[in-house]
């Protein structure tokens, strides 16, 4: 039954495989979950009008010993903004899969 030709492997669109493809999307998926999670804690962390989360963890606070709570405040920013960032690029990168 088999002349002994191999089939060639199943490509998708430019010519990769779909296991190559299965496997970027997989890591993406997992990637797009801890940035969910990272985004979540950081906001959290935010004081609001309220202490929130972050006065449980002495970020929110006045005078500290990390030079002030304004410098940490504007580093949690950074941060969320960052990771905000990596998650939107992320999200659009697997909808172009």
């Amino acid at each position: 039954m088999s002349s002994g030709r191999r089939r060639p492997a199943r490509t998708h669109r430019a010519g990769r495989s779909l296991a190559t493809i299965r496997t970027v999307y997989t890591l993406l998926s997992i990637l797009q979950v801890i940035l969910a999670v990272l985004v979540i804690f950081l906001v959290l962390l935010h004081s609001g009008k309220d202490a929130g989360l972050s006065g449980a963890f002495g970020i929110g606070g006045g005078g500290s010993s990390f030079g002030g709570g304004s410098m940490v405040e504007r580093n949690l920013d950074r941060a969320t903004v960052f990771f905000s960032i990596l998650f939107v690029l992320n999200t659009l990168v697997l909808l172009k899969i």
